[in-house]
């Protein structure tokens, strides 16, 4: 049911010529351990002034969207939250406007999903994301990747971006607790 709803999000957003990339647990899942997810996550290649494209991807998907001043909301959040009535699955569109994310969608990667190429965030951009989240189910989700990809995964591209993040205020000592995840796990 998720995936077909992904498949679908990526069918129109590639028609309207929108790049995009999964984010979240929808990409944990690809990369690190299963969990229970119910939402999809889409950093979007365009700011907000795109804001009525989403919003004709939206009505074209049947997604309803879930604030009553969608202007407004995306204003002040950069986030357009929709559900699909028919799963009740989340869907939030973030749209987005830093060198990182561009550089992030950039990495995208083409999972096939019934023959369909949607765009995944590469492994260490995951990883980029959870950090800065920082929640404790994110620790857990970047574990669960390091564990599955610790051949694989790019430590430079990584602690480069979280790096650049720990410049602001409120990411100060990003790399260190990236570092002590890293120590943890093995690696």
């Amino acid at each position: 049911m998720i995936e077909r709803l992904i498949k679908n999000i990526a069918r129109h957003l590639d028609r309207e010529n929108i790049t995009y990339m999964i984010i979240g647990g929808q990409a944990v899942l690809l990369y690190g351990r299963p969990r229970l997810t119910r939402d999809i996550d889409i950093t979007l290649g365009v700011d907000t002034d795109k804001l009525a494209s989403i919003k004709t991807v939206c009505e074209k998907l049947k997604l309803k969207i879930l604030v009553e001043k969608p202007q407004d909301f995306v204003r002040d959040t950069k986030v357009l939250p929709a559900e699909d009535p028919e799963s009740r699955v989340r869907v939030d569109f973030i749209f987005s406007f830093t060198p990182y994310e561009a550089q992030a969608i950039t990495n995208a990667k083409n999972v096939l999903m019934d023959d369909y190429p949607v765009k995944f965030a590469s492994c260490e951009d995951v990883v980029v994301h959870k950090m800065v989240a920082g929640r404790a189910i994110d620790e857990e989700d970047i574990k669960s990747i390091l564990a599955k990809n610790k051949d694989a995964i790019d430590l430079d591209y990584i602690r480069k971006w979280l790096l650049q993040f720990g410049e602001i205020v409120e990411h100060k000592g990003i790399v260190e607790r990236f570092d002590g995840l890293l120590a943890n796990s093995g690696m």
